[in-house]
């Protein structure tokens, strides 16, 4: 390891080589927690850029993570489209009543036009701006959805799965306007100043559905879109286990994965080793009940599994820490790292 101090961009490079930086990078990845450093509800958070870029700053700044997080909500998507979006004083704004009411529904389903679509929009104002203040200093982490795991909130989950196995040609239709949407959101992202785009695909997981039916359609799906992005991508399975797919997940072109909870962590590590950073497991559920003395545990048990080396990102499990964690677990997550995680 180096003794020198790197730049949260050096940090995480270093790590992504899979060689060890100064101290091991860690992401709070937190959407709504700039809510409260500003005292505004999350419906009024998120409804300006200004106030989102404002928040990620002072986040940044009270917990010395390595990145930003642009993210609103993962429902804008399924908003774009034209769903509609229930709102919580407590917790993400979720999808409502899928905009898909009927298979048939898809062959009138169009792609949004991302600079066309404010919920979209939104989101770039805020890359654009945290990328203003941040010049090449600090990883920007913007996030798609994937093809085959957003039409859960298209269509509601019942009616994707009986698509999927039942009526191949939809499937396919619905394919292609996500794929479209989707390589589209990415690239603006990138052109707004994402350093990297996080391919969100839940639906990847064993937990979801079986690996043989993943391989013959999400896989090949994943392979594709970023094939087209115009940056480097991420790819997170959204809290499900990861470890039957590894040696997919490291040949479809992503430079890291999200790890569940329920991995096994050295064995992801050992698994990914030399091919693709991994980036987890802390549990985001579990979190909000932690003291801090077991944060700190957590923190050093998920080091000790897989900071060796380099190629490994220490972040939740999920890709968005619950609004209930408190300032104190957090601060103490940052203090561990910055006590455990460096260079001995």
């Amino acid at each position: 390891m180096s003794n020198a101090e790197m730049t949260s961009m050096e940090r995480v490079l270093t790590t992504l080589s899979h060689r060890e930086p100064d101290r091991v990078p860690f992401f709070l990845l937190l959407t709504m927690h700039g809510a409260k450093e500003l005292g505004l509800s999350i419906r009024e958070y998120f409804s300006q850029a200004k106030y989102v870029i404002e928040g990620q700053c002072r986040l940044r700044a009270k917990y010395h993570h390595d990145c930003f997080y642009p993210l609103l909500y993962g429902a804008a998507e399924a908003e774009a489209f034209g769903g509609e979006i229930v709102w919580y004083e407590d917790g993400p704004p979720n999808s409502g009543a899928p905009v898909l009411k009927k298979p048939e529904d898809i062959l009138a389903l169009q792609v949004p036009v991302v600079d066309e679509t404010p919920c979209l929009c939104r989101m770039l104002d805020v890359i654009s701006g945290l990328k203003e203040r941040a010049g090449n200093t600090v990883p920007i982490i913007g996030v798609v959805i994937s093809p085959f795991s957003l039409p859960v909130m298209q269509m509601g989950f019942a009616a994707y799965i009986e698509l999927l196995y039942e009526q191949p040609e939809l499937f396919a239709r619905l394919m292609a306007v996500n794929q479209a949407f989707c390589v589209a959101w990415a690239n603006a992202q990138f052109q707004a100043g994402a350093t990297t785009v996080c391919y969100f695909d839940p639906l990847a997981s064993p937990d979801m559905i079986p690996p043989e039916m993943y391989r013959r359609t999400g896989l090949e799906m994943a392979r594709q879109c970023l094939s087209y992005f115009n940056g480097p991508a991420c790819i997170h399975l959204g809290s499900g286990r990861c470890l039957a797919m590894v040696e997919e997940l490291a040949k479809v072109g992503a430079v890291a994965a999200g790890v569940s909870a329920l991995d096994d962590l050295a064995a992801v590590k050992a698994a990914c080793k030399g091919k693709i950073t991994v980036a987890g497991n802390l549990n985001g559920i579990e979190m909000r009940r932690w003291t801090p003395t077991q944060a700190e545990a957590k923190v050093k048990e998920a080091l000790a599994a897989a900071a060796a080396g380099g190629g490994f990102i220490l972040t939740d499990n999920h890709g968005e820490i619950p609004w209930q964690v408190s300032d104190e677990i957090l601060l103490a997550i940052s203090a561990a790292v910055q006590q455990w995680g460096r260079s001995s």
